[in-house]
């Protein structure tokens, strides 16, 4: 991890401030938990209709005006969430899925990450099929206005994959997800090609209108700018650059995949980028 990542993340851990957090209600046959947190911030769990054996669910973290919490790369500053699902019964698995972010700029620099309300969609494999599935999350993470602190919350819920009244928000939230893409793509967003200058990278997007770009190495421990736009690419365009810059010591760009997200006009699309 960067210094710069690393010193911010010790800063959020010393504040003594202390987040009020109420005590979670027991698990309900709903389609929504209890919400768990302060005024600040609260996080609960949803759940939607079933998906042949997977369950469809999401941990909704909502905010207050002016507060915002991270991507999972949270940038120049801020720390990522931490979901924690061990408490579960009947869980196999749980893949949790990051909603398209956007760029936050303000005088701690360019962080990644979400404003208002997030939901992470999550997809949840049970051990048992034919048995109920009782879904516990723990959250760790972090949000800030003019100052940074720890949250965490618990939210439990039985989770029955009968369809209920948060199935159209956690199909919305489900869209927001980047879909997979490949350099070179035709859509109306792709990225259209990548260019490396040793420690330079160019990107160039196509877009229906204005992009955001961000870049992440291949583990959490590479801490890559946020790419900035550039004058430089053909009609209909636009370019970013940033500098393979944060890598861990020893660490080596060539034969590393770095992902690279696009968001735009509410589509978003992740590609994998080879560094030859």
């Amino acid at each position: 991890m960067s210094p710069k990542i690393h010193a911010h993340a010790a800063a959020i851990l010393a504040v003594n401030l202390v987040v009020t957090v109420a005590i979670p209600r027991p698990a309900l046959a709903a389609d929504a938990s209890a919400w768990d947190g302060d005024q600040r911030a609260a996080v609960r769990l949803i759940a939607g209709a079933q998906r042949g054996t997977v369950h469809r669910a999401g941990i909704e973290i909502r905010l207050a005006p002016g507060w915002k919490t991270y991507w999972r790369y949270p940038g120049d500053s801020g720390i990522p969430p931490r979901f924690d699902f061990s408490q579960s019964k009947n869980v196999k698995s749980v893949t949790v899925r990051y909603p398209a972010p956007h760029r936050l700029t303000d005088e701690s620099g360019t962080s990644i990450g979400y404003k208002n309300s997030v939901v992470f969609p999550l997809e949840v494999v049970p051990e048992n099929a034919a048995r109920p599935v009782a879904l516990v999350v723990k959250a760790d993470y972090a949000v800030c206005e003019k100052i940074c602190i720890p949250a965490e919350g618990k939210a439990e819920l039985n989770v029955t994959g009968k369809p209920g009244g948060q199935e159209g928000w956690l199909k919305q939230n489900e869209m927001l997800v980047p879909s997979t893409g490949k350099i070179g793509g035709d859509e109306r967003l792709a990225v259209r090609a990548v260019k490396r200058e040793d420690k330079r990278i160019l990107v160039d997007v196509a877009a229906p209108g204005a992009v955001e770009l961000f870049a992440e190495g291949p583990a959490a421990d590479w801490a890559l700018p946020v790419p900035s736009p550039v004058d430089g690419a053909t009609a209909g365009q636009q370019r970013f650059v940033f500098e393979l810059d944060g890598l861990p010591p020893n660490a080596k760009p060539d034969g590393a995949t770095l992902m690279l997200t696009a968001v735009s006009d509410g589509q978003a699309i992740e590609v994998p980028y080879r560094l030859d």
